[in-house]
């Protein structure tokens, strides 16, 4: 039950902070409807970084809740949703 409440931890950090990327990094030029894409890709980004810092930082006893896990979740959220951000300058 402790990892499932981890990973749900992990999913609104991530929409969290892609929500937070959107107010850091502005567009003047944007188009309406970036929101939930971001909320998304936050999550999702958050999901699999998490996994990959239980894996590496957290080998004989893996919990979701563990700080690697949410550290390893809050930068690839970071990450992604940066390289989104300052990546689709060139599409709009």
């Amino acid at each position: 039950m402790q990892n499932w409440i981890g990973i749900g931890i992990w999913i609104v950090m991530g929409a969290v902070i892609g929500l937070a990327m959107k107010v850091f990094i502005k567009r003047p030029e944007e188009t309406p409807g970036h929101t939930p894409i971001l909320m998304v890709l936050g999550s999702f980004a958050a999901v699999i970084g998490g996994m990959l810092g239980v894996g590496i930082f957290q080998l004989y006893e893996p919990l979701a809740i563990s700080p690697g896990g949410m550290g390893a979740a809050a930068a690839f959220s970071v990450l992604m949703t940066f390289v989104y951000r300052w990546g689709i300058r060139g599409m709009i």
